[in-house]
């Protein structure tokens, strides 16, 4: 980080790589990835005004870089993060990871729409 006196306050610039872990949204298993992030705020000197209300400000001879960390993390995240980008998912019928057996695959059923004519045909054969 590089911290720079102004007027107003402190301008601190800086990169940090963070360490992220989550769930892939396709297949639940396990994500690690590492993230790099661009850091850049003023932190206002005690007493001065400012518009913003939630400004950052110098406490003592402190900076608290954390929330600015945290904030940037959270805008550089994936929406939907995947364990990689052609992560086939989970079975829709019974949940195995497709992934790990491409070729799963199940009977096939018949059609839920036919079902009302199903039991026309048990009552014609009665």
């Amino acid at each position: 980080m590089l911290f720079e006196s102004v007027v107003e306050g402190v301008w601190a610039t800086g990169a940090a790589e963070v360490q992220l872990r989550g769930e892939c949204s396709r297949c639940l298993e396990d994500v690690e990835a590492g993230l790099a992030v661009e850091l850049q705020d003023l932190y206002l000197y005690p007493g001065k005004e400012s518009d913003d209300e939630q400004a950052a400000r110098v406490e003592g001879d402190l900076i608290d870089i954390e929330p600015l960390l945290r904030d940037q993390v959270v805008l550089e995240l994936p929406f939907a993060p995947l364990c990689r980008p052609d992560c086939a998912g989970l079975c829709p019928q019974c949940g195995a990871n497709l992934n790990r057996d491409p070729d799963h695959s199940h009977p096939a059923g018949a059609d839920p729409r036919w079902s009302a004519l199903a039991g026309l045909i048990e009552d014609i054969e009665e």
